[in-house]
């Protein structure tokens, strides 16, 4: 059953926000025009994001737009970055088409960096968006390409299926009633294998998922909904969901620390941290 969830953009006073931008660029041929702008539009019905379709998808207006996020995100933020349209790779860089000057993954790179926002999410949908990887690398940051390298320079299907998991409750793996930016991708990742399959074609995109710390994308929400959705809009237990979010990237990056420590200070380190867990997730139930 397919859901309509709307993901929280604005926050009051010190409360966190999640900010998202998508941009549809150039289309080319008629049928890529409507189809871009028709998945960033419904995208941005699901996520009530700042979107620009058509001759507003300018690099400059790109420029001005991630500019005022810049001017007003703080570290308690996420932000998102979704990219619609073709892309192409020359064997040195990343261009995202849009009318006018195309803008280049080193570009965007710099304009991402003075964002504050202390978790980032960019979702590149286009053709050879896997080329785009590299530059966009950061530790606080999770990039998700429509394609695995610049080469794979066909027309993707990828965003197709971004967008059937902001709608379809499915991706929500864990039945937690919230969509992360992994249980997303490995939603949209398996649609796209199987529309190839399904028309008995060779698949020319191959989606990429890489993080800057582990489990960080399993830790981005991107869509809330029923209990937990009405839940974050409640300050008091709004602030619940943040402090147990919190715990779990602990418990994550314990994990990842594990290697390096005593077993009996590892054991003991968890054990605090499920317990405290515990208690907020019994604080949450009533």
């Amino acid at each position: 059953m397919k859901r309509c969830v709307l993901l929280l953009l604005v926050a009051v006073s010190a409360q966190a926000a999640t900010r998202v931008v998508t941009v549809a660029g150039l289309g080319g041929e008629p049928d890529y025009v409507q189809r871009f702008a028709a998945w960033a539009q419904d995208i941005a019905k699901v996520t009530k994001s700042q979107t620009l379709v058509g001759p507003d998808a300018t690099r400059e207006r790109l420029r001005v737009t991630l500019g005022k996020v810049a001017e007003t995100a703080v570290p308690q933020d996420d932000f998102v970055l979704i990219l619609i349209g073709h892309g192409t790779f020359d064997g040195v860089d990343y261009k995202f088409n849009l009318p006018g000057p195309d803008i280049t993954a080193a570009e965007l790179a710099q304009l991402l960096s003075r964002i504050k926002a202390g978790r980032q999410l960019v979702v590149n949908t286009t053709s050879a968006s896997g080329a785009f990887l590299a530059a966009l690398q950061a530790e606080n940051r999770v990039l998700i390409s429509a394609t695995k390298s610049g080469t794979e320079r066909n027309a993707t299907v990828f965003a197709r299926y971004w967008l059937a998991a902001l709608q379809d409750s499915a991706a929500d793996t864990d039945k937690n009633e919230t969509i992360t930016a992994r249980e997303a991708f490995q939603y949209a990742e398996q649609k796209t294998k199987g529309f190839y399959e399904t028309q008995k074609r060779l698949a020319t995109e191959h989606p990429q998922l890489w993080e800057g710390r582990p489990g960080l994308a399993g830790r981005f929400m991107v869509l809330r909904f029923g209990s937990v959705d009405a839940a974050w809009n409640n300050p008091a237990r709004r602030a619940l969901i943040e402090k147990k979010e919190d715990l779990e990237q602990k418990i994550d990056k314990l994990k990842y620390e594990k290697a390096a420590m005593p077993a009996t200070e590892y054991k003991k380190q968890l054990t605090a941290l499920l317990l405290e867990l515990a208690k907020l997730q019994a604080e949450l139930d009533k």
